[in-house]
């Protein structure tokens, strides 16, 4: 028999561990990952910690840490737990052609020497370079917009891997470590616009990593199509075709309520296909041409900002869509659609959603909030005048970031009030969209990855 000594041994020690473990899930923070652009499904939004409203990066005011990244390029940084990955472009000139701002003209900017495209990770809590490699050296295959890089694509990760995409120089697959553990070379991907042959602006769509696979759209003039590649292997599991319209935005996968589905924006064709297959799920067209900004969900509805051109309406799409469900002319809604903004403009930036609100920010700085469930106007205010905004805004405790391309970065409470709460500088062009993680936030500035928290 057991005796009684240690029977009350065993009963306080398993106490001891359900307290624990209770304990352990009370105050257990939400993720500290940002696995790609915008985190989580694109979200922009990470809750759970104190963020900072104000900082001052020459003094040092609230600055964690800021560390050099060589070369030229707007990709955002991703984040599993203490490891932060970028990509770059370096080249042989130490200060590349960059031009930021509103002008109407887009021309491209022809590169004709040797580039280095690296993948760096970084230490998140000291910023100390804890491994880089290059993925590939040569000519650039494309031009770029001159206010564009050769890297603007955001890496992905899963805590296991890392997938870089440099366009038409490679797919490229590392481990946590930086092994390289395939490469693929998906083509010629020219992303400029259709109507005007001979002009290229490069390549901008970052990957998506999600259960094992990841997945890419590619939006160019010659070859566009969406497909999934194993990730430890980079074998292709499916591609699907789609019409040659270009644009720059990245994908969003959807796994709630209703079929599992990638979704992708597009010029005359957005659509949602099956995550298994790459079967065409539903689609519509009726935006602008060359479009940027990533769809997003909340509330279950899919949000699709589809601007430039003569049309640039904001769509909420429900995400049990099927077939075809372009709207007829004068129709703003459907069985499959629940609203439609006729003219928000938000070209640039993936819109965000916070709470019951939708906020949408043109590249010229005006900003919209909407009630996200039915799409009616809450407000309309400029943030900046004369000053460009491209990066798009992230979201946490409160308050929303929107980073203008001087890098002047505006803190705005969340809500239906139009609140200022601070303007920071960060000192130079910001192009890149911030990272959140556990109550800090990452900024890739033209030369810098910056860390900022209280």
């Amino acid at each position: 028999m057991i005796s009684t000594t240690i029977l009350r041994s065993v009963i306080r020690t398993a106490i001891c561990v359900l307290l624990g473990s209770a304990i352990t899930q009370a105050v257990e923070p939400t993720p500290a990952h940002w696995p790609g652009f915008r985190g989580h499904r694109a979200s922009g939004v990470a809750e759970g910690h104190k963020l900072p409203v104000e900082w001052d990066v020459e003094s040092g005011k609230n600055v964690k840490w800021k560390r050099a990244i060589p070369g030229l390029a707007h990709s955002s940084v991703a984040i599993w737990g203490d490891r932060v990955f970028v990509t770059t472009a370096v080249s042989k000139d130490p200060n590349p052609y960059l031009r930021v701002g509103l002008y109407g003209e887009s021309p491209d900017h022809p590169e004709d020497v040797e580039h280095d495209y690296r993948v760096y990770c970084l230490d998140k809590r000291s910023g100390r370079i804890l491994w880089e490699k290059s993925a590939h050296k040569g000519i650039p295959k494309t031009k770029r917009h001159i206010k564009a890089t050769h890297a603007n694509c955001t890496p992905a990760t899963d805590g296991k891997h890392v997938v870089a995409f440099f366009g038409s120089e490679g797919l490229y697959g590392y481990d946590i470590n930086g092994k390289l553990l395939w490469e693929k070379d998906l083509g010629y991907l020219d992303s400029g616009p259709s109507e005007v042959a001979d002009l290229q602006w490069g390549f901008a769509s970052s990957p998506v990593i999600v259960d094992g696979r990841v997945y890419v759209v590619c939006a160019t003039r010659n070859a566009s199509f969406v497909a999934a590649y194993d990730v430890t292997s980079g074998s292709e599991i499916w591609r699907t075709p789609r019409p040659n319209y270009p644009g720059w935005h990245s994908p969003t996968v959807y796994t709630g309520p209703g079929p599992a589905q990638i979704i992708t924006n597009g010029y005359k064709h957005m659509g949602g296909y099956a995550l298994a297959t790459g079967k065409e799920l539903w689609k519509m067209h009726g935006g602008g041409d060359v479009p940027v900004p990533t769809p997003i969900i909340a509330h279950d509805l899919i949000y699709i900002a589809n601007a430039h051109g003569a049309k640039s309406p904001v769509y909420a799409v429900r995400p049990t869509a099927s077939g075809d469900i372009t709207l007829t002319d004068g129709q703003t809604s459907s069985d499959h659609i629940a609203w439609t903004l006729a003219d928000v403009r938000n070209y640039m930036q993936t819109p965000l959603v916070y709470g019951d609100y939708l906020y949408c920010c043109r590249n010229s700085g005006i900003l919209s909030c909407h009630n996200a469930k039915t799409g009616e106007k809450v407000y309309k205010q400029r943030l900046a005048s004369g000053v460009g905004f491209t990066a798009s805004p992230v979201a946490g405790d409160g308050k929303i970031y929107f980073a203008s391309e001087e890098g002047d970065v505006y803190v705005i409470k969340t809500g239906p009030k139009y609140e200022l709460l601070a303007k920071n500088a960060m000192g130079e062009i910001c192009m890149a969209t911030p990272a959140i993680s556990e109550g800090n936030l990452f900024f890739r500035t033209r030369g810098h990855v910056v860390a900022i928290g209280r």
